[in-house]
């Protein structure tokens, strides 16, 4: 099997995260991780966003921060649909 794209990692990284690739996929990307300090690093910067969004609290959400926030997210929904 090819070795993974810094792309085609990017398109994994939340399957990786949240344990759903195969074990072949998964060591592709472990593999790749290893390998590449760019996608090594955006994979902590993945990580560290996901820890920093779970503390955060709808009270410390500026009410413009969240207005705009849920219209991207109606916006982005609207296109995938």
């Amino acid at each position: 099997m090819s070795e993974l794209t810094c792309e085609q990692l990017v398109e994994l990284v939340t399957d990786y995260l949240e344990e759903a690739l195969t074990p072949e996929a998964r060591r592709r990307f472990e593999r790749h991780t290893a390998l590449c300090p760019g996608c090594d690093v955006y994979l902590d910067q993945i990580r560290i966003t996901i820890a920093e969004l779970g503390r955060l609290t709808p009270e410390r959400v500026a009410p413009d921060a969240r207005d705009r926030l849920l219209a991207a997210f109606r916006g982005w929904a609207a296109e995938t649909r």
